[in-house]
């Protein structure tokens, strides 16, 4: 069947060339001529994932419509912000069963709503909707190299449609009901990686990473049950999975962005040297109105916004981190 990619990023690039190699029809919608020029006539990307051959059947366009023409399917990945844009331009061409995967991790700055409830809101009909998620570097899915992901929708047809839609040998892919854990999961991950990268630009080494990957998980479950969902899900693909490869790759630009922000560099540095969105940035940000709706304890989270959007020295802020009150490991689940 044909499939809309809304976004040409890594990862738009990469699950693009999932669909294209499981049999699809691609049409990609970039926002670039330049990029929609390039993979039409040479299958690459300039600007992302540049050196990998894309199938054939990835066709890009500047076009909303055409990007949908006869597609049976949209998958969104667009950074965070972009989400509710995004939902209201499919809004104006798909029908009322149209189903749509978002791949986007973030929450929205001020009402706190997760991607899934942005499509709802715009869109309707919250039962076709699904969200994809898990330990996914693109540099590594576009080539192949294996990997999983989880599928979560309210509605277990949805799921099991996406799922067919991009399981394949090397991109192993599996369901969950969970989409709000789901969601947060990919969100809040994010944070702790820029937390993990500041650990290691600050000379600190891999039991100060444990120790921000544990606890970040413990922050992560606090979240995600105040918010409806369920805990188990941050043991899943989408939490310690995802959270995992986030924190300890080379290959995530939220580390990076981390290690950045330990040089004393800016979250405008990053954007100019790397051409990418941290979606950490504004999830460390947008997650205190979850947190303060809610009244849940997020220290790590609390201290990264502090150092990103505060001018926080990171090296004080871990001391203050270290010098916390002892409590039980569980407290709040």
């Amino acid at each position: 069947m044909k499939v809309s990619v809304i976004g040409a990023g890594s990862w738009g690039t990469a699950l693009s060339q999932v669909l294209a190699n499981n049999g699809h029809n691609v049409g990609l919608w970039a926002r670039k001529p330049e990029v929609v020029k390039a993979i039409n006539s040479e299958h690459r990307n300039p600007r992302y994932l540049s050196d990998v051959e894309l199938n054939p059947d990835v066709v890009a366009t500047l076009s909303y419509r055409d990007t949908l023409l006869r597609a049976r399917a949209a998958v969104i990945v667009t950074p965070s912000t972009l989400v509710r844009g995004a939902a209201r331009a499919l809004a104006d061409v798909v029908d009322s069963d149209f189903p749509v995967i978002v791949c986007s991790k973030g929450i929205e700055e001020g009402s706190g709503l997760l991607p899934i409830d942005i499509l709802d809101a715009e869109m309707g009909n919250r039962s076709r909707f699904a969200v994809l998620s898990g330990p996914n570097h693109a540099e590594e899915v576009v080539r192949g190299v294996p990997a999983a992901t989880v599928i979560a929708s309210e509605s277990p047809d949805t799921a099991a449609f996406f799922q067919e839609l991009f399981a394949c040998e090397s991109f192993r892919a599996y369901t969950s009901e969970d989409a709000c854990g789901v969601e947060l999961c990919a969100a809040f991950k994010n944070v702790v990686a820029i937390a993990v990268g500041m650990s290691y630009g600050l000379g600190f080494g891999d039991n100060t990473a444990a120790l921000l990957v544990s606890r970040g998980l413990a922050e992560m479950s606090r979240l995600v049950v105040a918010c409806g969902g369920n805990a188990i899900t941050c043991m899943g693909l989408a939490g310690t999975g995802d959270m995992v490869a986030t924190c300890m790759s080379h290959h995530s630009r939220n580390r990076t962005f981390g290690e950045m922000l330990a040089a004393g560099k800016t979250l405008d540095d990053f954007t100019v040297e790397t051409h990418m969105v941290a979606e950490g940035a504004n999830a460390c940000r947008n997650v205190k109105v979850l947190a303060d709706r809610y009244g849940v304890d997020l220290p790590i989270a609390d201290a990264v916004r502090s150092v990103v959007w505060e001018g926080a020295d990171p090296k004080s802020l871990a001391r203050d981190l270290t010098s916390r009150s002892l409590k039980p490991e569980f407290y709040g689940i």
